[in-house]
C-alpha cells in the first residue's frame, strides 16, 4: 500500500519552494509490518493522487486553489493527528491510489478491508458535527439527510472502516475528539445495528449468517452502483474483479462469490 509520510507532508505545508518527489510524499510499504493510522470520511471536494504528489510543482493560482478544498484541510488535519499520536505513515482513500490505473485501484479495493483491519488506528472524521460530544439521538433537524444521524453512518464504504478497525476514533467537523468505538460501542449497535461484539472484537470467529451481515449494509448508500457489492467484498472475505459500468451485475457476482466461500443461500434474501 502506498503511504503518506506525515513529517513530509506537514513540512511541505510550511515550504511551498521544496518540491517533492513522489518517493518522498508517498512510499510503498507492507500493511503487515507498518505501523500506521488510517482515514475513514465521507467523500466531498478532494484531492487526487496525481495533484497531492505534484502540488509544489503547480502554478501558484493551481496550487492556492488545492489546498483551499476541504479535502486538503482534511490531510492535512490527519497529519497532524497522526503525529501527535506518534505514527510517521497514514493512508487516505482520495490520495493514496493512482485511480488513473484499473489495476491499482481493483488492487487496492480488495484489500481495503485488510488494510483497515492492521491499521493501529482509524480516524473517523464527521464532517457534519458541530457539538463536541457524539450525537447519541436522532436528531432530524440536523441530519435530516441522512435518516436522523450523522452521513457517515449511511455511507456504503464506512460499513467495513467501522467493523475492520481495531480502534476507531470519531472526530467532529472541527477535529475535536468526541469519543472512540470501545466507549460508544452501546449507541453505535442502536445506529447501526451490529452486535456489540462484532464492534468490539470484530467479526473473526462469529457465527454469523450471511443474511444478518447484509442488513447492516440495507440503508447505507454509495456514488456508484458498483460500490454497495464492492464494498462488501471484504466483510465476507472475498474477491472479484473491478469493473466499474456493469451495474447491478456487480452484486450477481458478489452473490455468487460468497456462496461459493460459505455456502450460504440467505445471501438470497437480498
Amino acid at each position: 500500500m502506498k503511504l503518506l509520510n506525515v513529517e513530509v507532508v506537514l513540512n511541505r505545508k510550511e515550504d511551498v519552494q521544496q518540491a517533492e518527489s513522489e518517493d518522498g510524499i508517498l512510499k510503498e510499504l507492507d500493511d503487515k509490518t507498518t505501523s500506521y493510522a488510517i482515514l475513514s470520511h465521507r467523500w466531498g471536494a478532494e484531492v487526487t493522487y496525481k495533484e497531492m504528489i505534484g502540488l509544489m510543482k503547480m502554478e501558484e493560482q493551481k496550487r492556492d486553489e488545492v489546498r483551499k478544498r476541504d479535502g486538503y484541510q482534511k490531510i492535512i488535519k490527519s497529519c497532524e493527528q497522526a503525529e501527535k499520536d506518534g505514527y510517521k505513515w497514514l493512508w487516505i482513500d482520495t490520495c493514496c491510489i493512482d485511480k488513473r490505473s484499473s489495476s491499482e485501484l481493483s488492487e487496492a479495493i480488495n484489500a481495503m478491508y485488510r488494510w483497515y483491519q492492521n491499521a493501529q488506528v482509524c480516524y473517523a472524521y464527521l464532517n457534519d458535527v458541530d457539538e463536541s460530544v457524539f450525537p447519541t439521538e436522532h436528531d432530524n433537524s440536523k441530519f435530516a439527510k441522512s435518516k436522523g444521524r450523522p452521513e457517515w453512518f449511511m455511507r456504503g464504504w464506512t460499513l467495513q472502516e467501522l467493523i475492520a478497525p481495531k480502534q476507531v476514533e470519531f472526530f467532529n467537523k472541527d477535529w475535536v475528539p468526541i469519543g472512540n468505538k470501545q466507549y460508544l460501542a452501546p449507541v453505535l449497535t442502536d445506529i447501526t445495528d451490529i452486535p456489540r461484539d462484532v464492534l468490539t472484537h470484530g467479526l473473526a470467529g462469529k457465527r454469523l449468517s450471511v443474511a444478518q451481515i447484509m442488513s447492516w449494509a440495507a440503508y447505507r448508500k454509495t456514488t456508484r452502483e458498483e460500490d454497495r457489492a464492492y464494498s462488501l467484498m471484504g466483510l465476507f472475505g472475498v474477491n472479484m474483479p473491478m469493473l466499474y459500468g456493469e451495474g447491478k451485475k456487480a452484486f450477481r457476482r458478489l452473490q455468487l462469490e460468497i456462496i461459493k466461500e460459505t455456502g450460504d443461500h440467505s445471501i438470497f434474501a437480498w
